[in-house]
């Protein structure tokens, strides 16, 4: 255990900033492209739930469950007061989840622990086999959790960077994207949504929640690039 836990604690080669850059583009076209965005959005929903779990937790609501959608939504399901600063929180941690670890991820990145990275992933996942309540959703923390471990535990470290590093620029360039897609669908879409019900608890427009999320994720996606690249003087 101790050897296992050097390992993942040891410092790996952090990528130079042209590399980086490379890889933040492969992860821009992931995110925009209509093809792959299915499939990054529901690795973004999975965090999105999670950051409501988590929130919800730590504010003392009961958790009763998560659950996965095949056209990539998703449900997290707890008990307490109906109203008030924790119930606020916890719906509004689901769309601040996603650029929050994704801070995290080009922290731990530009310290050199891509491994670390890639581990904590994957513990996370464990932890949400826990909570998940529906087949779909068991299936896509399986998938995802034994790609993350199988790269963890079995590549060389260049690809173990890659992959923390891909995931990295996923999670900061795709966390505004459900936001715009939201802002897009007008009020009758946006019913039963998270910004909708943080309207009806706090009495601010659903559109203002929107607004509000979104440039939070935007300062976040502009703070983890500063993090990942902070001197582009070699351009």
């Amino acid at each position: 255990m101790r050897e296992f836990w050097d390992t993942v604690t040891a410092t790996q080669t952090v990528p130079e900033a042209p590399w980086l850059i490379g890889a933040g583009l492969v992860a821009l076209v992931l995110v925009v492209w209509r093809g792959s965005w299915r499939t990054v959005r529901l690795g973004v929903t999975v965090v999105h739930e999670a950051g409501h779990a988590v929130v919800a937790v730590l504010v003392g609501r009961r958790l009763a469950g998560i659950k996965l959608h095949s056209d990539t939504s998703g449900v997290t399901l707890s008990r307490g007061k109906p109203s008030g600063p924790g119930m606020v929180a916890m719906l509004a941690a689901g769309y601040l989840a996603p650029a929050l670890l994704g801070l995290l991820s080009a922290t731990m990145l530009a310290a050199g622990h891509a491994l670390g990275l890639l581990w904590l992933l994957v513990a996370a996942m464990l932890v949400l086999l826990l909570w998940v309540r529906n087949g779909y959703g068991l299936v896509v923390l399986l998938v995802l959790g034994a790609a993350l471990g199988a790269i963890s535990w079995y590549a060389d470290g260049r690809i173990q960077t890659i992959a923390a590093t891909l995931v990295t620029w996923l999670l900061l360039l795709a966390s505004p994207r459900p936001l715009l897609e939201l802002l897009g669908r007008g009020e009758r879409g946006r019913r039963g949504s998270d910004p909708d019900q943080l309207a009806g608890l706090t009495g601010i427009p659903s559109v203002l929640w929107i607004l509000v999320l979104l440039a939070v994720n935007v300062a976040g996606l502009v703070v983890g690039v500063q993090t990942l690249i902070p001197d582009l003087s070699w351009i």
